[in-house]
């Protein structure tokens, strides 16, 4: 099938990649020239594994372009994807600037030689799909006054997650699709492959060997966007409850970890997303429960439960400095080294990431902070050039005359660092294992002051923990 793809961020390059490798043949549109040419260069403008390798296969299969003109493209589509940004207002509605601009550049761009299928591909409040029908119809009657131009719309969320987006594209929980029966009909041609599981699993990205066939899960518009935010809202409302349970287990002298170990065995429950620590970060929770919270008061309708989720977060990544003053008193003029500064590992995304908040609050508290990420140095840099961090190259480096190191992120090459050698190198060592990441006793064994989060081990020495 034709496919254009309206937006080259996260959602969009990744989406373009995976159908074209399943043989469709895709165009990639954005209005960033310079994003444009570095993709057609084969270059990734976001870090994310294997996508630069995905996007140099899926252009020898089914065929993958990118370009700054969206007419061409799709007036020659079957499918036309919007996954373009929503960012929140400060009333924490979405933004939909860009959404409906797409909306009224595909109407303005159709012609009839053929029955399209408009899919919202972004993240958008429940009833945007009847907005993008009445803005493309305005587009299309401006280019066709009178003109009977046959279209569907589609609500089609995504799920994938930063780190993983490649392997949860190909192999999905799900497939929501929601739409009327025409539109329904493309989709399911569209995703045939996926849903078949018939296409052999490029390299680096393996197929679970658990996996035979993806469910498509075919609703009305209005459910399938609802899908997509009580998803987002219910893992973060479970992480939430994972950090009020270890908090409390810290204070009675449970272990916050054993504990969700326990209740996750329970088939009802799931041991996903019940990990203590300081809390989640990124582009999506936080954003998707104020959406839906102010879709909610526009009904007339508070939900606590929700406001809960976004207070408890918040909170949480206080911890960390309450932490801090229990190990250390006073923070100012001391140094603190902060390993990770991406909101999660395998990405350099740091919208609303933790450590960019924890830094911020030591700074005004007059501590001196360092960091080292593996990946997200140079975007930080970039992005934060009010935030007055040094940033360091390696972890010796980071823990080096510091009066205290917080693991913020859990990059795999952390679980490789000679813990002694680090230890030794620091002012006071004192760790503040802020995602659990480390095994306690080998913490302190190596002769560091350790402190997780919900855990009742502590001390200064491997005996403290006997």
């Amino acid at each position: 099938m034709e496919v254009t793809v309206i937006g080259t961020g996260y959602v969009g390059t990744v989406t373009g990649a995976c159908l074209a490798y399943l043989g469709h043949h895709v165009t990639c549109v954005d209005t960033d020239a310079a994003k444009i040419a570095r993709l057609q260069r084969g270059e990734s403008p976001i870090y994310e594994p294997q996508l630069e390798q995905l996007v140099a296969l899926a252009a020898t299969r089914g065929g993958l372009e990118f370009t700054t003109g969206l007419a061409a493209a799709v007036r020659s589509s079957d499918v036309v994807f919007i996954a373009v940004g929503t960012p929140p207002l400060p009333s924490g509605e979405a933004n939909l600037i860009y959404l409906e601009a797409a909306a009224k550049s595909i109407g303005a761009a159709m012609d009839g030689s053929r029955f399209r299928v408009i899919v919202n591909k972004s993240t958008v409040p429940v009833g945007s799909g009847n907005l993008v029908e009445t803005l493309v119809r305005e587009g299309l009657n401006d280019q066709h006054p009178g003109g009977r131009i046959r279209f569907g719309v589609a609500s089609n969320p995504e799920f994938l997650r930063e780190g993983s987006a490649v392997s949860d594209s190909l192999y999905p929980d799900r497939i929501v699709v929601g739409g009327d029966a025409a539109t329904l009909a493309v989709m399911r041609q569209l995703y045939e492959p996926l849903v078949a599981q018939v296409f052999i699993p490029p390299p680096g990205v393996p197929r679970p060997s658990s996996m035979i066939s993806v469910p498509l899960l075919a609703t009305s518009l209005t459910s399938a966007e609802m899908i997509k935010y009580a998803a987002n809202a219910f893992l973060a409302m479970k992480i939430g409850f994972a950090n009020e349970i270890a908090n409390i287990c810290e204070r009675v002298g449970a272990e916050g970890p054993e504990v969700m170990a326990g209740i996750g065995l329970d088939s009802r429950i799931g041991a996903k997303f019940l990990n203590p620590g300081v809390g989640w970060g990124g582009s999506c929770f936080g954003k998707d429960i104020q959406s839906l919270l102010h879709t909610a008061r526009e009904y007339g309708y508070s939900s606590k439960l929700l406001q809960a989720a976004l207070d408890v977060n918040a909170a949480q990544r206080q911890m960390v400095i309450q932490k801090l003053q229990e190990k250390l008193y006073i923070l100012k003029g001391r140094t603190i080294g902060l390993l990770g500064l991406a909101f999660k590992p395998d990405t350099d995304d740091l919208r609303d990431a933790p450590a960019l908040h924890i830094a911020e609050r030591l700074i005004q508290m007059g501590a001196r902070v360092k960091a080292y990420d593996p990946v997200a140095n140079a975007a930080c840099r970039l992005q934060r050039p009010d935030l007055k961090i040094r940033y360091c190259d390696s972890a010796p480096e980071l823990a080096t005359d510091a009066d205290a190191l917080v693991l913020v992120t859990e990059w795999r090459e952390f679980y490789d660092l000679d813990m002694a050698a680090l230890a030794h190198l620091m002012a006071s060592p004192i760790l503040i294992d802020g995602r659990n990441f480390f095994v306690p006793e080998t913490a302190l064994a190596a002769g560091f002051d350790y402190s997780g989060i919900g855990r009742c081990i502590r001390g200064r020495s491997a005996q403290a923990v006997t």
